[in-house]
Parts: structure tokens; C-alpha cells; sequence
């Protein structure tokens, strides 16, 4: 498999003819091209489905399957529709051409070719195809930043809710109050910080890497997590608790981006097992490593299921407790900054019955 040139792309040529495959091939090679050959339709198809490229320069007439059975082929087939396809032929029928474009071919150069024109139809339709690849993946990252910001807002912002709406309805003592004002006010303060972390990291202002290092205290995290959602485990008659590790326990991580991940793991709990205790406890991991053991009693999670618990859109049961809330990202976007960080995450089912969850992070560089 040829691979794909880092600027000036990856053009395919098609020609049942050797001798003009050597000497367009050879024209495009010095041009800065990466190149690859086919001698007939077949073998044409055959290498596009492997590794489509970025321009396929085909011969119109040969024996056995043409050029527009390859384009027809090419044309019906899931992602290579758009394969910006330039013929190359002998014929110059008005009638023919007419059919060549009717058929998807972006341009035609007539045979004996000058180097000249066939370098500049080449170039330009080359440019075009990458110029539309580059703002195809910005497309999908901009989403993916969406994706990402829509879904971490939502945890401080249900926080915000909850406290409010037991303000508004008079459902604690008064002593409480200050406790439930401090999680409005946090909550909002930590909304604000993602929104700043993820305008710098899109405007450049660090790498995605460097944006999740740090060092993150694993005792003072699930304090924070305790301090933070306790009442409302408390409303609905079950508890949050935690157990500490050694003094020593430090994670590799900046601790707000542990705090979100962590707190993925308590909303899907509080969604997924909401008459559950719910344990947070810290572990010492493999060598270098610490853990942190997310655990509930609740139903646990089917066989099936755990295959695809960690694939983007992917929901723990076909109900939805969030009510339309839940975009199936959590999980997902949770093991993809532990990853970046250089740990992993995983699912256990617990002994006795119910889910555990194993985040491990590497320690800090001594």
C-alpha cells in the first residue's frame, strides 16, 4: 500500500497501457505526488477500496471493464462518491466527454497529453479534494468540541439546579443554607473555568496534553466529590461515602480534570443506581500507579452492554433517567482524558453484585 503524500497528495492512475503508466507516473513522481498503478479496471477498484486516493486519473477506453464501469462502480459505493476522478482518453467526442462528466469526472486530459496542462488539472483538482478534506476534520472537531463542552457543563449546571430548587422550596434547615449557596456558587465558578479551558485549548493556548497535567491530590478529590454531591445522595436517602489512601496518593493529572471524570462516574451512578450507596476509595495501582475504585449496589451492568460501555453515544440501559439529558458521551469522553493522561479506565462487575469502575493514574514524575 502506497502511502499517502504528506502535501502534494496520492493519485491513482489507470491506463492498460505500460507505457503510459511509466511515463505519467514518473511525471508526477517528480512533481512531489505519491503514486500508485493499475493496469485495468479491476486492479483500479481493487486498490481504491484498499487506500482511496486523492485524485484517479482513468483511462476512458480499455478492454475489458472501461472507465465509466469503474466510475459507475465507484459512484454507487459508500465513501467513494466524492473520489474526484479525471479521465484520461485518446477520444476528443463531443458526445463521449458530454457522457464523461454526465458520469461524475471532475475534468478530462486528451492523449498524447502536455505535461504542462496535465500538472496544472492534476494540481488543481488535488487542492481542491485536500482543501476539502482539512475543512472536513475541522467540521468534526468543532463538533467534538461541542460535543465535549455541552456534555461537561451539564454537572455543575444540575448542581446549580438542585441547590436552587431546594432554596426555593424551603427543603432544608436553616443551618444548611450556607452549604447549599456554597454549591451554587462553586458550581457556577467551575461552568465558567471549563468554558475558559476550552477556549484556550481551541484558540491554542495549550495543547490538549499539557492542558490535562498536573498534580492531583487523590484525598482532596474525593473530599471535593463528597463535600460537593453528598446532599444530594442524602435527598434521595442513600450516601456518598469515601475512603482515603495514604498521604502519598498523587495522581499525574490536574485535579479539575479528575474532578470531571470522577464526576461522570457519580452522575451515571446517580442516574443508573439512584437507590444505591455509592463508594469512592483510593488504591494503591501497578507500579507507578493509583487508583481510585468507583462502586455501587446498584443492577450492575449486562454482559452485552460492557462491550460497548466505553464507544461515544452509548447509554448503560435503553431507558434514558435523564429524561433526554443523557448524550451516551460520559464514559466515553472519561477514558479518553485518562488515556491522554497515561492511565485507563475500566469496568468490574462487583462481587456480591453491582458495578465498580477502576480509574488508574500514573503517579507524578519523581
Amino acid at each position: 500500500m502506497p502511502g499517502r503524500g504528506l502535501i502534494n497528495g496520492y493519485i491513482l492512475v489507470v491506463d492498460d497501457q505500460s507505457a503510459n503508466l511509466r511515463v505519467v507516473s514518473t511525471l508526477l513522481k517528480r512533481r512531489g505526488y505519491t503514486v500508485d498503478t493499475a493496469d485495468s479496471g479491476d486492479a483500479a477498484l481493487r486498490k481504491v477500496r484498499e487506500h482511496p486516493p486523492d485524485l484517479l486519473l482513468l483511462d476512458m477506453m480499455m478492454p475489458g471493464m472501461d472507465g465509466f464501469e469503474v466510475l459507475q462502480t465507484l459512484r454507487a459505493e459508500i465513501g467513494l462518491g466524492e473520489l474526484p476522478v479525471v479521465f484520461l482518453t485518446a477520444a476528443q467526442d463531443r458526445d463521449l466527454l458530454l457522457r464523461a462528466f454526465e458520469a461524475g469526472a471532475v475534468d478530462y486530459v486528451t492523449k498524447p497529453f502536455m505535461p504542462e496542462e496535465l500538472l496544472a488539472r492534476v494540481g488543481s483538482h488535488v487542492g481542491l479534494k485536500l482543501t476539502r478534506d482539512r475543512l472536513q476534520r475541522l467540521v468534526q472537531e468543532k463538533q467534538a468540541l461541542v460535543n465535549l463542552v455541552a456534555h461537561d457543563l451539564k454537572n455543575p449546571l444540575s448542581s446549580v439546579l438542585f441547590a436552587a430548587d431546594v432554596l426555593r422550596n424551603d427543603g432544608c434547615r436553616e443551618e444548611r443554607v450556607p452549604r447549599y449557596l456554597n454549591m451554587i456558587h462553586e458550581s457556577a465558578t467551575d461552568a465558567l473555568g471549563y468554558i475558559r479551558r476550552y477556549l484556550e485549548t481551541e484558540s491554542g493556548g495549550s495543547r490538549r496534553g499539557e492542558a490535562i497535567r498536573g498534580e492531583a491530590a487523590l484525598n482532596e478529590v474525593i473530599e471535593w466529590l463528597q463535600q460537593r454531591y453528598g446532599l444530594q445522595f442524602e435527598a434521595r436517602g442513600v450516601q456518598l461515602r469515601v475512603t482515603r489512601g495514604g498521604d502519598d496518593a498523587l495522581a499525574w493529572i490536574d485535579p479539575l480534570v479528575l474532578r470531571q471524570v470522577c464526576e461522570n462516574l457519580i452522575t451515571n451512578a446517580l442516574k443508573y443506581a439512584p437507590q444505591s450507596d455509592l463508594e469512592f476509595s483510593v488504591h494503591n495501582g501497578s507500579p507507578g500507579f493509583v487508583q481510585l475504585v468507583v462502586e455501587d449496589r446498584g443492577p450492575g451492568i449486562p454482559q452485552l452492554r460492557q462491550r460497548e460501555l466505553f464507544k461515544p453515544f452509548t447509554r448503560l440501559s435503553d431507558d434514558d433517567p435523564a429524561d433526554g439529558l443523557s448524550s451516551g458521551l460520559g464514559l466515553s469522553l472519561a477514558r479518553q482524558i485518562l488515556v491522554d493522561a497515561g492511565g485507563g479506565l475500566w469496568y468490574e462487575d462487583r462481587e456480591g453484585g453491582g458495578a465498580r469502575f477502576v480509574v488508574e493514574l500514573p503517579q507524578p514524575p519523581q
